[in-house]
């Protein structure tokens, strides 16, 4: 074992301004990630043959690439097509796209575990589809995708760490620099261990929190 304490300590803020990056990265992708998981999932139970084949193609597409060959190929394809964007912005895409996919299919899963008969009440009420969807439907729909979309963002968060691929100063990136100019492995790393278990600690409280109400209402 080659812990050092001196080394651990030392590599304290450049590990903490690269945790900085990967909450900040994780932050935006998990919005972005919501927002486009649930027009995926309405577009997925639309009953729009267009906008459901367009959402079962995105889905696939990207719940069958690794997030890091998404990664890589972002950033050095988009290049050739003359789309030249700072590795951060090719990082939220990928995270984002990404995510979307699975918060996608979380979304179109809470919204059929809602009984058809009250869109067919909301209907026969006058409501249009997207009103009755909005007004009767989703908020049903979120008491039950929230548990398993805040995995999703547990799972994203700790995704980031490859985005150091792409040159990002992230905290994995930070603590793989610390390794090689302080010659120690262990030290640098148990900081950035301690640092991503620090950040995802209260997204687990948050959804044992939400599992806990959603079963007790």
């Amino acid at each position: 074992m080659d812990f050092e304490w001196p080394i651990f300590v030392a590599a304290l803020p450049a590990l903490a301004r690269g945790a900085a990056t990967t909450a900040e990265l994780a932050a935006v992708s998990i919005l972005l990630g919501l927002v486009i998981g649930v027009f995926g999932g309405l577009a997925r139970v639309s009953g729009m043959r267009v906008l459901n084949v367009a959402a079962i193609a995105y889905t696939t597409l990207m719940r069958g690439i690794p997030l890091l060959v998404t990664l890589l190929f972002l950033c050095y394809g988009l290049p050739s097509l003359g789309l030249l964007l700072e590795a951060k912005t090719v990082a939220i895409i990928a995270l984002s796209v990404t995510n979307g996919a699975y918060v996608t299919e979380i979304v179109r899963a809470g919204i059929l575990s809602v009984d058809r008969g009250q869109m067919r009440a909301a209907r026969s009420l006058g409501m249009g589809w997207a009103l009755a969807m909005r007004r009767i439907v989703l908020p049903q729909a979120l008491r039950r995708v929230l548990p398993p979309i805040g995995n999703e963002a547990i799972t994203l968060l700790k995704n980031t760490a490859l985005v150091s691929v792409i040159a990002i100063p992230d905290l994995l990136r930070a603590g793989t620099d610390v390794m090689t100019w302080q010659a120690n492995t262990f030290s640098p790393f148990a900081g950035v261990a301690l640092m991503y278990l620090m950040m995802t600690l209260p997204l687990v409280a948050l959804v044992a929190r939400l599992e806990a109400k959603w079963r007790v209402a």
